[in-house]
C-alpha cells in the first residue's frame, strides 16, 4: 500500500513524499481511513510505529477548509511532556507546508505572551501539555467550545503522570459533538473508563499486542553487583559498536552524576531531565540530533515519544520501576524498521522490577552475549573467566621484565659519566638519593603501554565481565 491510496490530498502527498516516505507504517494504513471518516478512534500501538503521523496527517486535510477565530482553536492536541508536544509541533510544520494552517504551542517552561498572542490571532491546531493548557483556561485566554477535534496522545502516560482529572475536565468543557483521538501504547483499566466515558462508538485499531516490544530490538540484561554499574556502562559503551545511545535512570540526581562521570571518561555526552528548563531541554536535544553529543543520559521524560533517527542503543542504567516504562524506554532504539539493542543493568535490587516487566512483556530477557563481543566465541563461562585470570598475570611480568632491563640500562648509563668526572669526597646523602631513587615507584604511563583513543578497548578484559550478583 501506498499513502496516495489513502485518500490524501495531493498537497499533504507531495509533503510526505518530499520527507522521504512512500509507505504507511501499519498503524498509519488502519488509523488514518477512520479518521478522515470522522470516527472516534481508539489506537494501540507500541512505540516507533508512526501514530503521530496517523493523526497528523489526516487532521491537515480535515482541517484545510474552514476558517479561524480568535481565542477559539478548531482542534486540540494534548500531549504528557513538552518534548512530545514540540515533536508533534514538528511534523505539522513538516507535512502541512502546503496548507494554509497556523498552529499554537502551549507548553510550560517559556513565556506566555507569544503563546497568548497566537490564541488571539486565532490557530487552526493547539498543540498543548495539559498543565499550561488549563493556566491559560483558567485566566480566561482561551476558548474551547469550538473545538471540533481532540486528540488524546501517549494516554497511558497521561495517566501515569496523573494528568486524567485535567483531561476529564478539559474533556468536559469541550463540544459534545466533536471526534476524539485516543492513543495509547498500553490499555490500563483507567484508560478504558476514560475511553467510555468521553468517545461515542469508537472503532478500536491494534497493530501489535498491548505492551509488545518491537521486534527489531535485541535486548539483553546484564546482572551486576551496584559497585560496577558504572565500570560496566563504560566497557559496552566502548567495545558494542554504538553509534548514538540513549542512558535512562530513574532519578534526576544519577541523571546528573552519571554525565558528570562519562564526560570526564572522554565521552561525548549531554543529559536531559525534568529539573532543566525548556530551553536547556531543547539546546541539548538539539546537540543530540546533531550528532555533537552522541550520548544522551536523560530520565524518563524522554522515554515516550521521542523520535530521534539512528538511536543504535538504548541502556536502562537503572531497571525502570514501571515495566510499562520500559517498553518506552527502549523504543527509542528500532525505529523505522531499523535494528537497535538495548541493554538493561540489573542489580540484586531490582529483580523484582525486571520479573514485572518479562511478565507484562510476555518475554524473558536474556544474559548480554560477551562472548561475541570479547571474540571469544561461545565458549562458557568459566574459560573466559580463566584467560581473564591468565592475560593480566603475563602481561604484569613482560611489564617486570621490561622494568628490570630498563632500570639495568638507566644504571649502566649513569656510571659512565661519574667515572670521568673529577673525584670528589662523598656526601653522605649519596647514598639515600640512590636508594630513593630505585624505589620511586613508576606510573602506568611509564610501562609503555601504547595509548588508547577514546571509544577503542585495548587491555583484559575487566574483571567485572562474567560477574553477577554475588559479588
Amino acid at each position: 500500500m501506498k499513502f496516495a491510496d489513502l485518500g490524501l490530498s495531493d498537497e499533504l502527498l507531495k509533503a510526505v513524499h518530499d520527507a522521504g516516505y512512500e509507505e504507511p507504517t501499519p498503524i498509519q494504513a488502519e488509523a488514518i481511513p477512520q479518521v478522515q471518516m470522522m470516527r472516534d478512534l481508539i489506537a494501540i500501538a507500541q512505540t516507533g510505529t508512526g501514530k503521530t503521523a496517523s493523526f497528523v496527517l489526516p487532521m491537515i486535510d480535515i482541517l484545510a477548509s474552514g476558517r479561524r477565530r480568535a481565542l477559539m482553536p478548531r482542534s486540540l492536541i494534548l500531549e504528557p511532556t513538552r518534548e512530545l508536544a514540540m515533536q508533534v509541533a514538528e511534523n505539522f510544520e513538516k507535512y502541512g507546508k502546503n496548507h494554509d494552517l497556523k498552529m499554537a504551542l502551549l507548553i510550560g517552561g517559556v513565556q506566555m505572551n507569544d503563546q497568548v498572542k497566537a490564541l488571539n490571532e486565532g490557530v487552526d491546531v493547539l498543540i498543548a501539555t495539559p498543565g499550561r493548557l488549563m493556566d491559560l483556561f483558567e485566566r480566561g485566554k482561551i476558548l474551547l467550545n469550538g473545538c471540533d477535534l481532540l486528540v488524546i496522545d501517549e494516554a497511558d502516560r497521561m495517566l501515569d503522570m496523573g494528568f486524567i482529572p485535567d483531561i476529564e475536565f478539559i474533556c468536559e468543557k469541550l463540544p459534545e459533538q466533536r471526534q476524539t483521538l485516543l492513543f495509547s501504547a498500553t490499555m490500563p483499566p483507567p484508560i478504558k473508563k476514560l475511553a467510555d466515558k468521553f468517545l461515542t462508538n469508537p472503532k478500536q485499531i491494534e497493530v501489535a499486542r498491548a505492551a509488545t516490544t518491537n521486534e527489531n530490538i535485541a535486548q539483553f540484561k546484564v546482572e551486576i553487583s551496584p559497585r560496577k554499574k558504572k565500570d560496566a556502562l563504560k566497557y559496552l559503551l566502548e567495545v558494542d559498536n554504538v553509534h548514538t545511545a540513549i542512558i535512562f535512570a530513574n532519578r534526576k540526581t544519577t541523571v546528573r552524576e552519571l554525565n558528570k562521570d562519562l564526560q570526564k571518561a572522554g565521552f561525548r555526552s549531554g543529559e536531559i531531565h525534568g529539573d532543566m528548563d525548556q530551553s536547556s531541554r531543547i539546546a541539548e536535544l538539539d546537540l543530540f540530533k546533531k550528532g555533537e553529543v552522541n550520548i544522551l543520559v536523560a530520565s524518563d521524560v524522554a522515554a515516550r515519544g521521542l523520535d530521534i533517527k539512528g538511536v543504535s542503543h538504548v541502556f536502562n542504567y537503572d531497571t525502570p520501576w514501571h515495566p510499562d516504562d520500559y517498553v518506552h524506554r527502549i523504543g527509542r532504539t528500532g525505529r523505522a524498521g531499523a535494528k537497535g539493542r538495548a541493554i538493561t543493568l540489573v542489580v540484586p535490587a531490582d529483580k523484582e522490577a525486571l520479573e514485572n516487566v518479562e511478565k507484562l512483556t510476555k518475554f524473558k530477557v536474556p544474559e548480554f552475549p560477551w562472548g561475541e563481543v570479547s571474540g571469544q566465541g561461545g565458549g562458557s563461562s568459566s574459560s573466559s573467566e580463566d584467560t581473564r585470570d591468565e592475560k593480566p598475570a603475563e602481561e604484569r611480568k613482560s611489564r617486570s621484565r621490561r622494568r628490570k632491563d630498563e632500570d639495568g640500562e638507566q644504571d649502566r648509563r649513569e656510571e659512565k659519566p661519574r667515572e670521568e668526572k673529577p673525584r670528589r669526597e662523598k656526601s653522605r646523602d649519596d647514598k639515600p638519593r640512590e636508594e630513593k631513587r630505585e624505589r620511586k615507584p613508576r606510573s602506568r604511563q611509564e610501562d609503555n603501554d601504547p595509548p588508547t583513543k577514546p571509544g577503542e578497548w585495548n587491555g583484559p578484559m575487566p574483571s567485572f565481565l562474567g560477574v553477577g550478583f554475588g559479588e
